[in-house]
């Protein structure tokens, strides 16, 4: 155990950037050496020594009480067949399972905790539309680098198995009849993540035999596939980040096999294809920033080149509220609205709404699926107060009540309040954030408070079951969600002004909620933490360098945080359609203007965590350790700057049970003791 941080040598590489010299004192850090090795086992020491309290102790109990219970995933229904992934108590992945009804006994037909590997897991499914075949994701370490593996329903023997596969997903899956279209990609190793290539593969053929159809896709798009059975039509929905898709029938025989249907509009477009009634249904926000959904013919579709979408039927027109996804159901749609940052689900047919589900005040839902026939809806149901419920709903009129067919046995072990509160960023625009804190807490202005935030990529932050936070909401903690500017809790254009040279908006808002807390009397900044991840990272790092005097505690988990080089790592060129590329002489200044890791000065910061890990192939560790060895060299105050860096895993996908309680007693460790939560059980 060591009782300070390693001394961390500079190093500086100088490079000119449009004019301005910039110097990078730890770029050695970059790299993967024994040497770097050496001094993130140093890092770790350190932090183990900060996080070795009482709190910790009177944690871990508690956590594995929440974590090892039942939980269950989505349901799937095909071929008239339901799957489901079901984690049982003694459990560190879950199973998939699949059943006729559900009168019946589930079946196991994947059992990740049998694979060879502490680290191996099984991060996705997809289930062919005949519910005879399953595939998924074969993955080790966390690494998002998958084998795909295809199992026989019926006898759940290993039917197929497609190796180094890349980053496929089942957003880049298509079933044929036969075996499937994907889209694959390089590896992190090579550099090539970024390398998409569209194959063909037959079940009863050699992988490496498999016909390549296409790789023109540029380093910024992620392809998106949709299928449809009955006229042989491979849709590819191109999209170039997460503000424009260009949409292409796959002609596999052609000299150019990619034949543009909707491209040159500033819009996105996502297929939904309803193959029995010969239709494709297209979410999208072209003309409509609250999106919408546009329907047109298989057939015209099949046939056609360079569709207007002007002449589709609008099956969905767009509302007051964000419609962020659609799901075919026999002949009607499901809508999934959000309204201030809740969900809603709706039934459509010829346009209008026939139905309104039931829904919770606050929730968010998600993995929404339907029957073959339409007749019955699956979906899950989130909020802040009880666990996840998956739930079926009949459509068929025969009974309107949802029923909960699977929900975890825990509790938060404390009656929580929460509420929708408003607060005023730096420009006028009003900022919601979810309020959660004890029934019946009087804070007093100085109730320990963590402010979650995220702002980006049009990824919404809706409610959702914190389980591990129930030890610090029954100690009096005030938990808080902001929707800050970046997502699209209200349409692309509240995505867009969190972008590119709007980011500053984002790191504002966030400001104006923390500072709101204080003024309605919640928090001091002696008790204010800042939480958040990935781009969250980045947000939280902003909130490091531009405001740390607002913070008692910050929790910066696998962030980006030198974004002058954050486009030279991993996926982060492709990021660049979302902030800017530092290569553009413009974007440059904007960027170089908030950056966290070049915005780092000599006074006193509050006590900050970074956290990373060592098989990230999505954001590079080397943010963490470079803002760490920077921040640690410019405390000028007493507070711990620490770094905790995860083996045998990535950026978050594939974590075992036991992983999840060790990372989750960190991060609450860490936060409960910066903010004064006393959380010890007498």
């Amino acid at each position: 155990m060591r009782d300070s941080p390693p001394d961390t040598e500079r190093r500086p590489v100088t490079e000119e950037h449009h004019g301005e010299e910039i110097v990078d004192p730890y770029r050695w850090l970059e790299e993967s050496s024994e040497e770097v090795e050496t001094w993130v086992a140093a890092q770790n020491e350190y932090a183990d020594t900060v996080l070795d309290t009482d709190t910790r102790d009177a944690l871990r109990p508690q956590f594995e009480r929440v974590a090892r219970v039942t939980d269950y995933g989505a349901v799937t229904a095909a071929g008239g067949r339901y799957f489901q992934t079901i984690e049982e108590p003694d459990e560190d992945h879950g199973v998939l399972y699949v059943r006729d009804s559900f009168d019946e006994e589930p079946r196991s037909l994947v059992d990740p905790n049998a694979f060879d590997g502490e680290a191996a897991s099984m991060n996705w499914f997809t289930v062919g539309p005949d519910g005879e075949r399953v595939a998924y994701g074969y993955d080790e370490g966390g690494q998002e680098q998958y084998d795909v593996r295809v199992v026989d329903t019926d006898t759940g023997e290993l039917r197929d198995e497609v190796p180094d596969a890349g980053r496929v997903n089942p957003g880049g899956f298509a079933w044929t009849d036969d075996g499937f279209y994907s889209i694959r990609t390089g590896g992190p190793g090579d550099g090539e993540q970024l390398q998409k290539a569209l194959y063909g593969h037959r079940h009863d053929a050699d992988p490496d035999e498999d016909e390549l159809l296409t790789d023109a896709f540029s380093e910024h798009a992620w392809p998106e596939l949709a299928y449809d059975t009955e006229t042989d039509t491979l849709l590819a929905a191109v999209h170039e980040g997460t503000t424009h898709t260009d949409l292409y029938r796959v002609d596999p025989d052609a000299e150019e096999p990619l034949t543009p249907l909707l491209t040159d509009y500033d819009a996105t477009f996502a297929p939904h294809v309803a193959s029995d009634a010969g239709e494709v249904h297209f979410l999208t926000n072209y003309e409509a920033d609250f999106s919408r959904v546009l329907t047109a013919d298989v057939g015209t579709v099949a046939a056609g080149a360079d569709l207007d979408p002007d002449e589709f039927a609008v099956s969905i027109p767009e509302t007051d509220a964000v419609l962020q996804d659609v799901t075919v159901a026999g002949e009607s749609l499901v809508a999934n609205h959000l309204r201030d940052a809740s969900s809603g689900l709706s039934v459509w047919a010829g346009g209008e709404t026939v139905e309104t589900l039931p829904s919770p005040e606050f929730c968010t839902i998600d993995g929404v699926d339907s029957d073959d026939d339409g007749e019955e809806l699956f979906y899950v149901v989130h909020d802040f107060e009880a666990p996840d419920r998956v739930t079926r709903y009949r459509l068929d009129g025969a009974d309107a009540s949802p029923e909960t067919v699977g929900r975890a046995d825990i509790e938060l072990g404390v009656d929580v309040s929460v509420s929708q509160e408003f607060f005023e960023s730096a420009d006028g625009t009003e900022v919601p954030a979810f309020v959660v804190h004890r029934e019946g807490l009087d804070p007093a202005g100085e109730a320990p408070t963590v402010l979650y935030g995220y702002g980006g990529f049009r990824i919404p932050q809706t409610p959702s079951f914190w389980r591990f936070a129930g030890p610090f909401l029954d100690a009096g903690g005030v938990f808080v969600v902001a929707n800050l500017r970046g997502g699209t809790e209200y349409g692309e254009p509240w995505h867009e002004a969190g972008m590119r040279e709007h980011k500053q908006n984002v790191f504002d808002d966030f400001h104006a909620v923390a500072e709101g807390l204080i003024d309605a009397g919640y928090t001091d900044t002696d008790h204010l933490g800042a939480y958040g991840g990935s781009n969250g990272g980045l947000l939280t790092g902003a909130a490091l360098t531009q405001r740390p005097d607002l913070w008692a505690g910050i929790l910066c988990t696998v962030p980006l945080l030198d974004m002058l080089r954050f486009h030279r790592f991993l996926l982060g060129e492709s990021w660049t359609v979302e902030y800017g590329s530092p290569e553009d002489p413009e974007a440059f200044e904007y960027i170089r203007e908030y950056s966290p890791y070049h915005n780092v000065e000599q006074r006193d910061y509050p006590a900050t965590m970074f956290k990373t890990a060592a098989g990230d192939t999505r954001v590079h560790p080397s943010h963490a350790r470079k803002m760490t060895a920077l921040v640690q060299a410019h405390q000028t105050g007493e507070e711990p700057i620490v770094l905790r860096t995860e083996t045998d895993t990535g950026h978050g996908v594939g974590k075992s049970t036991e992983m999840i309680v060790e990372e989750q007693v960190d991060q609450w460790t860490w936060l409960c003791d910066r903010l004064g939560a006393d959380v010890s059980k007498e």
